[in-house]
């Protein structure tokens, strides 16, 4: 069976006792004076799914004329506010808000750019292009083409262009492509090089996931070993990504949370970005896939590193009702 059929789960499913206007009304009574009651704020977002929270902001702007994005900006701080911040957007408007943020101003953050566009769907790159657009007055292949450079920036665009193809795998082809990606692995030419990222970026998933069969029949290699020795840098991380989400997402989401905790120290933006990004999608199995991989829990993990209100959202969104850490 092709892996890439798991049984997805996520942490976080509308809430049937949910109230907009009266978690509006909680809400707004946790923001007010010098202080804020972080709790109200951490067990209404974080236990009320994405729509319902923007339907949650709605009433809050009716309700007292204010935005509810511009609010948590001004009484958070810290992690927490970024949280809190985070869960507030649409889920295109959050990849849109961290694609832009991961690219301004000095130097670009590689990662970011690779675990969204590496991870989504044609649909889902076609929506977070159009908030871009509308959110930031850019092109999201114009920012990256100006932010990136190389066999790394082309195959980004290729990414965004959202052209990945459905449909049923052909042998016949895969055998093909297969032969191209170990010529390309040999030869790594630019035209070469090219034909790698095209074929990687373009076919869809379950062919994806027969090529990779047959390149291991031609060539007695796993492609993923054979990308590691021949390429380098994020051209080279870009690639090993895609691979991996082809595979196995929820791996791939695990391997990025452990190598945020530890590998760096705590890289806060990839684990909130991460978590919050997955709630909805698959972050049940990402914590299955953390504890297989490292033989301990994610939770053990972030109540280890983070701490405060900070670790209790997090654990929060990490969590389905009736489970343990």
């Amino acid at each position: 069976m092709f892996p890439g059929n798991y049984q997805a789960q996520g942490t976080i499913f509308p809430n049937p006792n949910s109230d907009p206007m009266m978690d509006a009304q909680m809400i707004d009574g946790a923001l007010q004076g010098f202080g804020c009651d972080k709790d109200v704020l951490i067990n209404i977002l974080t236990q009320r799914c994405n729509a319902q929270r923007i339907i949650i902001a709605e009433a809050y702007g009716s309700l007292n004329g204010r935005n509810l994005l511009d609010d948590l900006r001004e009484k958070l701080d810290g992690h927490f506010k970024d949280v809190m911040v985070g869960l507030m957007y649409s889920f295109p408007a959050y990849d849109a808000h961290e694609l832009y943020h991961a690219m301004k101003g000095v130097g670009t953050e590689e990662n970011c750019l690779i675990d969204i566009l590496a991870s989504r769907t044609s649909t889902d790159i076609f929506q977070l292009k159009q908030v871009y657009l509308m959110q930031y007055g850019n092109n999201l292949e114009e920012s990256i083409s100006s932010e990136t450079s190389g066999h790394f920036r082309d195959a980004l665009i290729n990414l965004v262009q959202g052209v990945r193809v459905e449909g049923y795998p052909d042998p016949g082809v895969a055998a093909q492509d297969a032969m191209v990606l170990w010529d390309a692995c040999q030869r790594r030419t630019d035209e070469h090089k090219n034909m790698m990222q095209l074929i990687l970026c373009n076919k869809s998933y379950q062919q994806l996931w027969m090529v990779f069969q047959e390149f291991l029949n031609i060539s007695g290699q796993d492609i993923a070993v054979a990308i590691e020795q021949c390429y380098d840098g994020y051209f080279k991380q870009l690639l090993l990504a895609i691979v991996s989400c082809i595979r196995d997402k929820p791996s791939y989401f695990a391997h990025r949370l452990h190598s945020a905790i530890h590998d760096f120290g705590f890289h806060n933006k990839t684990v909130i970005r991460t978590i919050i990004a997955r709630s909805e999608i698959d972050l049940i199995s990402i914590r299955q896939r953390y504890k297989e991989r490292y033989g301990h829990s994610l939770f053990h993990d972030l109540k280890h590193f983070a701490s405060g209100h900070y670790e209790k959202a997090l654990l929060a969104i990490c969590t389905t009702e009736g489970q343990d850490y």
